[in-house]
């Protein structure tokens, strides 16, 4: 099966993106492409100088996380931190992927001497400087790591990480799978290509329509490997996605791989290659599996809206402004953030009955 997807300018990622098919032997696995188009140092989505974070298009961003949206929304979190830094006996914060910075001011803000220090993993030099400028009032208590210590003790939280985490995909044709991957056509274009694998979903796929999906060894191999350094604390990832029996739904036959530019989505992303967002959705079956199998305790799997119901954000409500509110409604109304966006958490050790899943939890889902 091939594709065209017209053709590519011959500019520095193009090229990284062949030598990289060169010396696969001219077929790359979609995972190892979506790793280049978006982490290629100073050339991949994340690695580059576009501006990816803001509430409209005006502004020249791609796309609208929580913490953009509205500061209601860290510091609602923030009291589910607060509660998992007193029970875990911890005072640092961990995020993961703090885009602009500003999941981490609100935090720090809410949280004040709860927290003796921030520490932000962050692959992309250039977010950095960004989030430097935006933390300028924390400086004292803010660190910066490109790549995870061998220890760690405290609160980890993640926000819409998981989904940039590259996926495999299979399809199944005919009633064989195969892996698909990324070719360079005779016309120079991108293009897909099946091969046969021995790769296959987590659940069977009821039917024998064709079916495409993706599979998440490196999410799963990310929060296995959180749980072995974490000796003592908790995590919270927020993230769009579904338990497995509705990942893997026989209905939901073309997959979740979705680009983002410009405030508007897209299913190509053998297109613009490094200038747009790509995405899967997280099957959090696999994450809870990956974290339990490591050692961790689940304590809760529910809706964005659920949790920040759970956790206050109705007093906070109460008390914003008429536009403000209708921002922070966007965060759990069940057409917007509110349904499609879940949280899951985790403890190191033994579990607690956690605020953001006091009600509502979906573990049982999962």
């Amino acid at each position: 099966m091939t594709e065209n997807h017209g053709a590519e300018r011959a500019d520095p990622l193009t090229r990284i993106i062949d030598a990289a098919l060169q010396r696969a032997g001219g077929w790359l696995p979609f995972d190892r492409f979506m790793a280049l188009a978006l982490y290629a140092p100073g050339l991949g989505y994340y690695a580059n100088a576009s501006r990816k974070f803001g509430r409209m298009p005006e502004s020249g961003s791609d796309f609208v996380t929580a913490p953009e949206l509205t500061p209601l929304f860290g510091r609602t979190l923030a009291r589910q931190v607060a509660e998992a830094l007193e029970r875990t006996g911890t005072d640092e914060l961990w995020e993961f992927g703090a885009g602009s910075g500003a999941l981490a001011a609100q935090l720090l803000g809410a949280l004040g001497d709860r927290v003796a220090r921030y520490r932000i993993v962050d692959l992309s030099g250039l977010l950095r400087e960004r989030q430097q400028h935006a933390l300028a009032a924390h400086a004292g208590k803010v660190e910066w790591l490109s790549e995870l210590p061998e220890r760690m003790r405290g609160v980890i939280v993640g926000n819409e990480v998981l989904d940039a985490m590259p996926v495999q995909l299979v399809a199944r044709r005919g009633g064989q799978w195969f892996e698909r991957g990324v070719v360079r056509l005779a016309n120079g274009a991108l293009g897909w290509d099946d091969r046969p694998t021995e790769l296959r979903p987590p659940v069977e796929i009821e039917g024998g329509h064709d079916y495409l999906t993706e599979i998440h060894p490196q999410a799963r191999a990310f929060i296995a490997t959180l749980a072995e350094r974490l000796e003592q604390g908790a995590a919270f990832f927020i993230d769009y996605g579904f338990p497995e029996a509705e990942y893997y739904h026989p209905q939901r036959h073309m997959g979740t791989v979705m680009c983002h530019r410009g405030h508007l989505a897209d299913a190509d992303p053998l297109a613009d290659v490094g200038q747009k967002d790509i995405t899967a959705h997280v099957d959090f079956t696999g994450i809870a599996l990956a974290g339990q199998d490591a050692g961790l305790a689940v304590l809760g799997y529910t809706s964005q809206a659920r949790f920040l119901l759970n956790a206050g954000l109705l007093p906070m409500l109460e008390a914003a402004s008429l536009p403000e509110r209708t921002l922070a409604a966007r965060l759990i109304h069940e057409h917007e953030m509110g349904e499609l966006f879940k949280v899951i958490g985790f403890a190191a050790g033994e579990g607690w009955e956690a605020l953001g899943f006091a009600e509502g939890d979906r573990s049982h889902t999962l």
